[in-house]
């Protein structure tokens, strides 16, 4: 990973065009080829990024200290240098991945098993399908053959569904599996959640852990 923090502006062009002002940022460059651009503050969401695959090319002569970043439909994330404060590189290594815990791990293989769950005619293409920013927890088609990217949560909350968003848009990408829309299923979605995924064309279902395990509620037996 390199990590670069200027004094910079940045254009983008491609289906929109966007402008940053001149300011102080971080610039990541990851292993993976993608480019992303940080303020200190929004989090963990850069304020603007090109997933891979890309190529960065940084300028010479009358060119020097601009950044073109390229990605394959020709779209340019421009990064021009006024003063660098600092760059560095480190190599990270292979990382292990996130860990789920045990809840959200078997959600996930029941939901796999019983697919339909999510609809009549629902079928998996795949569990932990890898996209350059990690794995979608269950990828299907739905009864019209469209793709559709599941994310599992015990409890569901903003942060599953800006996860969700990211690997919708880079999905989204693939000629062969575009359009994909998304699910976020969860045994508990908070009321925020539930209103942002909406506001994403994103689909909210609640997932009954014990109902997927073939136990039934006994609450309302009289014997």
């Amino acid at each position: 990973m390199r990590l670069v923090i200027a004094r910079c502006s940045v254009d983008y062009a491609g289906r929109l065009t966007a402008h940053l002002p001149s300011a102080p940022r971080l610039i990541l460059v990851k292993a993976d080829g993608s480019v992303s651009i940080h303020a200190d503050d929004r989090a963990y969401k850069p304020l603007n990024w090109m997933s891979p695959p890309c190529t960065l090319k940084e300028g010479a002569g009358d060119e020097k200290g601009v950044w073109t970043v390229t990605n394959k439909a020709g779209e340019k994330l421009i990064i021009t240098m006024e003063e660098v404060l600092h760059d560095s590189s480190h190599e990270l290594g292979v990382d292990p991945g996130l860990i789920k815990d045990g809840v959200e791990a078997h959600l996930q293989e029941l939901l796999a098993d019983r697919i339909d769950t999510l609809g009549e005619g629902y079928s998996l293409i795949r569990r932990e399908y890898m996209t350059a920013i990690g794995p979608v927890d269950i990828l299907c088609r739905d009864a019209e053959g469209q793709t559709v990217a599941v994310e599992i949560k015990r409890r569901g909350e903003i942060d599953g569904v800006e996860q969700l968003t990211r690997y919708l848009e880079l999905l989204n990408r693939d000629p062969h599996l575009a359009p994909v829309r998304g699910i976020f299923a969860a045994q508990e979605i908070k009321p925020q959640a539930r209103v942002l995924a909406t506001d994403r064309g994103i689909g909210c279902t609640v997932l009954d852990y014990d109902a997927l395990r073939g136990i039934e509620d006994d609450k309302l037996r009289l014997f």
